[in-house]
């Protein structure tokens, strides 16, 4: 039996974009059919309570920083890159719905590759992660993308470019990286935020950010999917994730 969710893991409106100008979505609620099913939950039909999001990223941007920020509550100053991929678990409440989050740390060094890569498919978000001051790893994101997107539907999958490590460039420098974050996330169809681990300025509103945009993403496609046209119809949203917990993390010989 899984712990309640935590009151700080509580979402009950949806959450603001980073910025209106490089935003998957500018809307200030959650669709209709999402909020109408939240309410109902009266008979079993579709199990849309769990996402897989991945997290891609040149080696020492700050992909594992990110997370235990969020998961943690803190920020490793002793760095250790990862091997392969890492898992962490996190539990919402969305208008009243367990909700659980997969987040793959997956490794950025180029000779760990064939080990994250076996991991990234069946994403419902990918988060792309940059280093503000680093205009190289910027420039990576691209070829990290369409590496990840090979084992995903492009249709199916929301895309989150983010730019870490905020605290440590310079007013000038940082106008300057976030245009041309921005006019990559317009082309490459994601939604840009920056952020620091360090401070943890803009992590948590991130994150649910991504928790909410993919909940609602999950729910519609069990929607469509169930081929209901009535949103009673489909109702309760029962809580997987203790299965969730239980995944193998057992990793490929490929990379040895």
């Amino acid at each position: 039996m899984l712990p309640p969710v935590k009151n700080d893991r509580i979402i009950t409106r949806f959450p603001k974009c980073f910025s209106p100008n490089a935003a998957l979505q500018t809307k200030d609620s959650f669709h209709p059919q999402v909020k109408a099913l939240c309410q109902t939950q009266k008979s079993a039909t579709v199990n849309c309570n769990i996402a897989k999001v991945i997290v891609v990223g040149d080696v020492a941007v700050g992909k594992t920083c990110l997370i235990s920020r969020f998961c943690k509550g803190f920020f490793d100053k002793n760095y250790k890159a990862t091997i392969g991929v890492d898992f962490e678990m996190e539990r919402f409440e969305v208008l009243g719905v367990p909700f659980s989050v997969q987040l793959w740390d997956t490794a950025g060094q180029e000779r760990f590759k064939c080990i994250a890569s076996t991991y990234y498919r069946g994403a419902q978000a990918i988060i792309v992660v940059f280093d503000l001051s680093s205009v190289t790893s910027l420039t990576h994101a691209r070829q990290w993308l369409e590496d990840a997107m090979k084992e995903n539907d492009p249709s199916s999958v929301l895309l989150f470019l983010v730019g870490t490590k905020r605290d440590l460039t310079t007013a000038d420098q940082l106008y300057q990286t976030e245009q041309e974050a921005i006019r990559l996330s317009e082309e490459i169809k994601a939604e840009y935020w920056a952020v620091s681990a360090k401070s943890g300025d803009g992590v948590r509103d991130f994150f649910f950010r991504v928790a909410s945009l993919t909940f609602e993403a999950v729910v519609l496609s069990e929607l469509e999917n169930s081929g209901s046209k009535h949103v009673s119809d489909i109702v309760k949203l029962t809580d997987a994730s203790e299965g969730a917990e239980r995944l193998s993390k057992k990793k490929p010989n490929c990379c040895r």
